[in-house]
């Protein structure tokens, strides 16, 4: 059975509610919906599980909604910068409705990082996929970002852009990645997971671009799924929901692993027999079973056929957990305020 963990590092989901409707999402679907739902983290639920867990170091914050719709995020990134709490969207905001004063708390309360999902360098074609979203608009936000951060002589938080790669934006890649140089973001290109939506023309370039133009193509060329990375996350950064129930991993929406970290403590709905279970068939230790999430997941079912498991060094993450847990500790004085 797998080692009890205590990571210092989590994904709790600040919005499930997200204003735009792009092409292939869950959300604009509404798959999400039975599982995840349409709501907001609310503050008293995130400082509780500060409160309660001061081992914790940082929280992920996006997943499938918008982080900036939710009414509570400037106290959330201020609560968090008082207890010291690294907090990140690096799972992607589409930045396109947000107030100036959030901007500015971005930077006053030292927010971390944070990705752009930009699938294009015009209007015209940004908003191709990111449906009823504004390129415009989004560019002026990390114009302001920008502008608060050299105001207050920070770096952070540090900015990425992210193009997802289409037939229809290809050719706009150069000029995409010219502007994120100009505005300070670090760029990266990413292939799509719907591949018949707009796939790529010049399939030359975008194999030179990311190794291969659509994502089986990537999994038939290097044999390991494209986001085959995500499964880690069960004892990295676990996910958890807005209102409490654990996901395991970003890519999940379809079932709960048991337990709810708001009512039942963080670190047991993170050691329950059920999960423990996940990360046991994720390392080929134990066979599929029908309750756990992780067994309908296509990343595992090719996993599993290839017998391509992961490798985790549980001693190391034991060990870590451990050194980690007596430094908070020891800590915890200082971070109480």
């Amino acid at each position: 059975m797998s080692k009890e963990i205590r990571p210092k590092k989590i994904r709790l989901e600040a919005s499930s509610v997200c204003q735009l409707r792009c092409h292939s999402c869950p959300n604009t679907s509404k798959a999400i919906l039975p599982t995840v739902g349409s709501s907001f983290l609310l503050l008293r639920n995130f400082q509780k599980l500060i409160d309660e867990n001061p081992w914790i170091a940082e929280i992920e914050l996006s997943n499938y909604g918008e982080i900036f719709l939710n009414p509570d995020l400037l106290e959330i990134i201020k609560h968090a910068y008082e207890w010291e709490i690294t907090l990140t969207a690096n799972n992607g905001v589409n930045l396109n409705n947000v107030k100036r004063e959030v901007l500015e708390g971005l930077i006053q309360y030292k927010f971390r990082s944070m990705t752009v999902s930009i699938d294009g360098a015009s209007n015209e074609t940004y908003k191709r996929y990111r449906v009823g979203g504004n390129y415009d608009v989004v560019i002026k936000n990390i114009k302001e970002i920008n502008f608060f951060k050299k105001q207050y002589q920070s770096k952070y938080p540090l900015l990425s852009w992210q193009f997802v790669v289409f037939g229809y934006n290809e050719h706009e890649l150069p000029m995409a990645k010219k502007l994120a140089d100009e505005l300070n973001m670090n760029f990266y290109s990413k292939l799509s997971w719907d591949a018949e939506f707009s796939p790529v023309q010049n399939q030359e370039a975008i194999r030179k671009e990311l190794g291969a133009v659509s994502r089986r193509e990537y999994k038939e060329k290097y044999g390991v799924d494209y986001t085959q990375g995500i499964c880690h996350q069960l004892w990295e950064q676990p996910q958890a929901l807005l209102h409490g129930e654990v996901l395991g991993c970003c890519r999940n929406f379809w079932g709960y692993f048991g337990g709810n970290v708001f009512t039942d403590g963080l670190f047991d709905s993170l050691n329950n027999e059920k999960i423990n279970y996940a990360r046991d068939m994720l390392m080929g230790r134990q066979k599929a079973r029908a309750d756990i999430p992780c067994a309908t997941c296509d990343i595992y079912l090719d996993m599993r056929n290839k017998k391509n498991w992961l490798k985790i060094n549980l001693k190391k993450l034991s060990i870590f957990s451990i050194l980690h847990a007596v430094k908070c500790k020891l800590n915890s004085g200082h971070n109480f305020k």
